[in-house]
């Protein structure tokens, strides 16, 4: 009978342990909203100090960029392509959160985020997801928009409405 409890306490000791370290191992909300604006930031900040490989390093294998001009939905290899002389340059590009608001969905694993950002365009938004792969964050998908006042919208539509009419004739071919 003292066996039989002796490896029944034994039992319930790793059972609780587990259960104890598992509870301890998991994220929580707060960590994981911590973990992405630390990604974030220091994506921002590769790209002001011209870090090539720092700013790409935080984009997953699969990841998209979707910049300010109608042509720009890039995969990461094409975004590359075009940053690369920037980078090389010494001198990418420089954009500053002003706020972020980040959402994590219920298995932990999955972030998407809006950003206000001081940039050399003025204003702008960035939006995006990120993924947790083998214990990684990564950036899936970014879109950076510039921020147009309502009250300038009608000024913005008339000084592009030649591009847009180029451009849509070439995408509607």
């Amino acid at each position: 009978m003292k066996n039989v409890f002796l490896i029944l306490v034994v039992v319930i000791s790793f059972f609780n342990c587990n259960v104890k370290k598992d509870i301890e191992n998991t994220p929580t909300i707060v960590s994981i909203k911590t973990n992405a604006n630390t990604l974030l930031d220091e994506w921002h900040q590769a790209a002001s100090e011209a870090n090539y490989e720092g700013y790409f390093a935080k984009m997953d294998s699969l990841s998209v960029f979707i910049g300010t001009d109608a042509t720009e939905n890039w995969s990461k290899t094409q975004f590359q392509k075009f940053s690369k002389p920037f980078f090389d340059k010494g001198k990418a590009w420089s954009f500053k959160p002003l706020e972020r608001n980040v959402y994590v969905n219920e298995a932990k694993d999955f972030v998407w985020f809006d950003e206000l950002l001081t940039t050399w365009m003025g204003t702008c938004r960035g939006s995006g997801v990120l993924e947790k792969r083998q214990n990684v964050w990564k950036i899936k998908h970014y879109v950076l928009s510039v921020e147009i006042p309502n009250n300038d919208i009608q000024a913005v539509i008339l000084a592009k409405k030649k591009s847009d009419s180029i451009f849509l004739s070439t995408i509607n071919r």
